[in-house]
């Protein structure tokens, strides 16, 4: 069987599950023949199937994510590596960055809270105009998968500092300075929230619950924020979709202005506190 072929039969094996299943289809196999989707669909698609795709597709029909499978994703044009580790970075996540380049264009220091693979802190770092930066996250895994894509990505050791700490523990903040930007998306989905297989069944539940309302980690971070912040500061928060009111009335209490900026889908996904 041709790759042409095993694509459009995996495609169609994958329709109930995935919304996705002819993109799905493509990345598994060009995954299997270790090249780029683009160079296999030029050049690949008469070639024999290797057998690592069926296993792959296997995966996926069991509502594996297929950035576990391939174990990438891209975010805002760059390709980072990830695991089961850390959350899937995902478009909606870019509305942090677009807000950063807006609102904190200058920054020369910016902390991210909650790091997962690093896409955010890394992406700033490389989009703003040479920052220092430190990433902090309460696994030692994704620190270890945040080192591994600054360095794969071209970020100098001398720019930035990534650490294992969690924002629930007493004096985590010790020591980290203060920062033009802060960046965090944190924990945020309600407990009872219905979630599809691939989440739910997938993703670290550590990086996404956050209480019956989604709120708890919020309440723990933004009293705390203002202190890990220089008097020009900006902080960029990550929210769900109906979350606005809510954490905006918890910043506003800890003395911030917030500012809404809304994703592609014009649903409200981050909050701009200063």
């Amino acid at each position: 069987m041709s790759v042409g072929q095993a694509i459009r039969d995996a495609a169609a094996q994958m329709a109930a599950t995935s919304d996705t299943a002819r993109l799905d289809a493509e990345l598994l196999m060009a995954h299997a023949l270790g090249v780029s989707r683009s160079d296999m669909l030029i050049r690949h698609m008469d070639a024999a199937v290797l057998a690592d795709f069926s296993g792959y597709v296997a995966r996926r029909i069991a509502r594996e994510p297929v950035a576990y499978i391939t174990g990438v994703q891209e975010f805002y044009g760059r390709q980072f590596a990830v695991s089961s580790e850390v959350l899937i970075p995902r478009a909606d996540s870019e509305t942090l960055i677009e807000a950063a380049l807006e609102c904190a264009a200058g920054a020369r220091s910016v902390l991210d809270l909650g790091t997962g693979s690093g896409a955010l802190l890394v992406t700033a770092l490389l989009e703003l105009d040479g920052p220092t930066g430190v990433g902090i996250d309460a696994s030692a895994k994704a620190v270890e998968i945040t080192k591994a894509n600054t360095a794969a990505l071209g970020i100098a050791e001398s720019r930035v500092r990534i650490l294992q700490r969690s924002w629930r523990n007493d004096r985590w903040a010790e020591g980290l300075g203060i920062f033009d930007l802060i960046l965090c998306n944190p924990p945020y989905v309600e407990a009872d929230a219905p979630l599809e297989p691939d989440v739910r069944d997938y993703e670290p539940h550590a990086a996404l619950f956050a209480g019956p309302e989604g709120l708890d980690d919020y309440r723990v971070l933004i009293p705390q924020l203002r202190a890990l912040m220089t008097p020009q500061a900006v902080a960029i928060l990550e929210i769900g979709a109906t979350q606005a009111g809510p954490v905006t009335e918890l910043a506003e209490k800890s003395g911030f202005q917030v500012s809404l900026r809304h994703d592609l889908a014009n649903r409200p996904r981050a909050l701009i506190l200063s």
